[in-house]
């Protein structure tokens, strides 16, 4: 009775003490993180960052949690990471579209505001590095407190919008103009214009696959290879889709071309099937 009794003690502690290794005690982060989208025009901006809060602090000040003329990471934790879908200007500045991080160095009269191309979460990194664009903005107080650190895309319209930085009593906008006009007239030619060579191409060449309506896949692949320099693998198709149709003779003046500019662009792989497939329907002839 007494092993039974030891027995069962030591169970009991194994498991406790497998209980307590496997344990995790989940806690709020004291900077929570945040991630914001929102369109502006026909671009995409996306913000992740973490939201430090003032907890009875002065954060703006020579002698604040923030001290003026020191880098500071625009949140707390990692880099806070800006990503646009499209080419922007930030301040009348030219952003290509990426990731990017950004720093800004406070201070009581005008901010530093410089935006890297992201690599890594660690902010300090960026600090020696030379900014893709960098900014001088005006800070302008609030009237209400703002307790918990926030990014906001505001003042929006079909081009513009403003990026601001709110925290304690301090406000800074990043003025923000997209491309918008630029992509919406790109969108209506390409719509008036109608289908590209290569959206022709690609519906010949489903027909093809499918055995489904030839006459139209030569039509269409016939307008691909008319629109701009034919390609030797386009010029293919149309080959493989003439003689799908019985046009032995087309099909192979099609393959004869098609050998010729897989020549010229150095394929080798399509001139031997270009070989095959002319040996092969020749004697269809």
């Amino acid at each position: 009775m007494k092993n039974l009794f030891f027995s069962i003690c030591a169970f009991a502690i194994v498991a406790l003490m497998t209980i307590d290794a496997n344990a995790q005690v989940r806690t709020p982060a004291a900077s929570p993180f945040s991630k914001l989208t929102q369109m502006v025009g026909l671009t995409e901006v996306t913000i992740e960052y973490s939201r430090p809060s003032v907890k009875d602090r002065t954060v703006f000040a020579e002698n604040g949690l923030q001290p003026y003329g020191e880098w500071w990471r625009v949140g707390a934790n990692q880099a806070t990471k800006i990503t646009f879908s499209e080419d922007v200007k930030v301040g009348g500045k030219e952003l290509k579209a990426g990731a990017y991080a950004i720093l800004a160095k406070p201070a009581a009269s005008d901010w530093t505001v410089n935006f890297y191309k992201y690599e890594t979460g660690n902010w300090e990194s960026y600090r020696d590095m030379e900014p893709t664009v960098s900014l001088m903005l005006k800070p302008t107080k609030l009237n209400d407190m703002v307790e918990t650190f926030d990014i906001d895309v505001n003042n929006i319209t079909n081009s513009d919008a403003t990026i601001d930085l709110r925290w304690e009593k301090t406000k800074v906008s990043i003025p923000l103009s997209t491309m918008t006009e630029k992509q919406v007239m790109a969108s209506i030619e390409r719509t008036m214009a109608g289908p590209s060579g290569n959206d022709y191409y690609a519906a010949a060449s489903y027909l093809l696959s499918e055995k489904k309506d030839l006459t139209k896949a030569l039509e269409w692949v016939q307008k691909a290879n008319s629109m701009g320099e034919p390609r030797f693998w386009m010029v293919r198709t149309e080959a493989l889709i003439l003689a799908e149709l019985g046009k032995t003779k087309e099909a192979i003046a099609a393959a004869e071309k098609s050998k010729k500019l897989a020549q010229e662009a150095g394929n080798a792989q399509y001139v031997s099937m270009n070989e095959e497939s002319i040996k092969e329907w020749s004697k269809k002839k």
